[in-house]
């Protein structure tokens, strides 16, 4: 299964956002966001997301933005010291994808691709989350059938 994630934080508001593009069965999409929040949490959350309802054996490829690679790379490759941040989100996740076999990739939000796709999503979570606080939405279908490499 492919996996896009993007975060997005406005360092002046301190507001984060989300999105996530899945291609499995079928494409789908969740985005979100939250006050008070930082980048690398939201891309945790994001891929929180994109895992909650993947069947345990799926292997899994994501493909994120530079910043939000390096907080997943965590995850695949555990530094010597342990992040003391976002302990839940890291617990989750590392419960999901125990004894799963996933890969990590480096994607350009620059282009027309899925991961550009949810970094716009993930800027609109951010904003959204500004005015209205913490959610959770799906990106609706007939906008992920016009993303180009989904």
């Amino acid at each position: 299964m492919r996996i896009w994630i993007a975060a997005a934080r406005d360092a002046g508001l301190g507001t984060g956002g989300w999105a996530v593009v899945r291609d499995g069965a079928e494409p789908a999409g969740w985005a979100g966001g939250e006050r008070r929040t930082t980048r690398p949490r939201m891309a945790l959350a994001a891929f929180v997301a994109a895992l909650k309802d993947v069947a345990s054996g799926e292997a899994l490829s994501v493909v994120a933005p530079e910043a939000d690679a390096r907080v997943l790379h965590a995850l695949l490759k555990p530094p010597a010291t342990p992040p003391l941040d976002d302990l839940d989100l890291r617990a989750l996740l590392a419960k999901a994808l125990a004894g799963r076999t996933w890969k990590l990739a480096v994607g350009d939000p620059a282009g027309a691709t899925p991961v550009a796709f949810a970094a716009a999503w993930a800027d609109l979570a951010r904003d959204k989350a500004r005015s209205g606080g913490a959610f959770a939405a799906t990106i609706p279908k007939a906008n992920l059938a016009k993303v180009k490499g989904l």
